[in-house]
């Protein structure tokens, strides 16, 4: 894809740009799922985010005629997401949750986890008062993102952090400053539980690894350029998520919570464990992509 000195001049407009890089993004083939799910979400994200406008008040600039300058940098960032197929967030260095804003690169998995909708409620009702939740901990937190928003849901929580990937936690640990919450989240390089404190919590939260193989082995090339370590999991996708549950009970304290999303797997979950009686947590993407297990479940 490339950009000459014509369709340059012609694209005058942000509507006109809007409405070349859907049609672009769409004949490309395009995959989303890094923050938008279409082709018209995440070309008015990426035009925003260039041209430095509030991310919400598209229709207001819509007629604003660009300069060349403007015009150059809307080339280069339509042809990097075509040609590199780098996810937007790659290409922004952000990402969102909610309201919340979080720094990422290829280092990290780009933040996006059904958990975070839970945290934003306090996990209400099956946590009834935030303020007695002491010690929570974020297995396999990648950029920090839901280690983050527990902090700032439980405010006398200490919150502790782990991930395999040093590169990872590197990530975690610019959030982590961004938020100025050094003092409340430690960051640990754990192959899930095994590097952490000899220590119990209160709520122990996981978006692991649970892609299976014949899926991954179909992944779009914007997934691929993502940390593979942070999606693959095993033949059926629960490899990580059958260590969680095997060590959780250990590291829990009495009347403690699991909390682990585990996408599309339920069945095969449910099939692996018929004797665990999983909670299934409702979130936006439906009720079956989440599950919360309590320390007597777990005996």
């Amino acid at each position: 894809m490339s950009f000459d000195t014509a369709t340059l001049e012609q694209l005058a407009s942000v509507r006109d740009w809007l409405r070349y890089a859907v049609t672009r993004f769409n004949e490309a083939g395009l995959a989303f799922g890094h923050g938008s799910n279409n082709a018209y979400d995440e070309a008015a994200y990426l035009l925003l985010h260039t041209l430095r406008l509030p991310l919400d008040r598209l229709e207001a600039f819509l007629d604003a005629r660009l300069l060349p300058g403007e015009r150059a940098r809307l080339a280069a960032v339509l042809q990097q997401r075509i040609e590199q197929r780098l996810p937007a967030a790659y290409i922004t260095r952000e990402a969102w949750l909610g309201e919340y804003r979080f720094y990422v690169d290829e280092r990290a998995i780009v933040p996006r986890s059904f958990i975070a909708e839970l945290l934003r409620e306090g996990l209400t009702p099956w946590i009834v008062d935030g303020v007695q939740v002491e010690q929570v901990l974020d297995v396999c937190t990648g950029s920090g993102c839901l280690a983050i928003l527990a902090a700032l849901a439980f405010p006398s929580a200490q919150v502790d952090a782990s991930d395999v990937s040093a590169a990872a936690l590197q990530v975690a640990r610019r959030n982590v400053d961004d938020y100025r919450l050094e003092q409340r989240v430690r960051l640990f390089e754990s192959d899930l539980f095994a590097g952490l404190p000899p220590k119990r919590y209160d709520l122990i939260i996981s978006n692991p690894p649970y892609v299976n193989a014949a899926a991954m082995s179909a992944l779009p090339p914007e997934y691929l350029r993502e940390p593979q370590i942070a999606l693959a999991s095993g033949v059926d996708g629960l490899a990580h998520t059958r260590q969680i549950i095997q060590y959780a009970r250990r590291h829990l304290n009495p009347e403690g919570l699991l909390v682990v999303e585990v996408g599309d797997n339920r069945a095969a979950l449910e099939a692996a464990y018929p004797n665990l009686a999983f909670t299934w947590l409702p979130v936006s993407g439906g009720d079956d992509l989440a599950f919360l297990l309590r320390y007597e479940d777990l005996g």
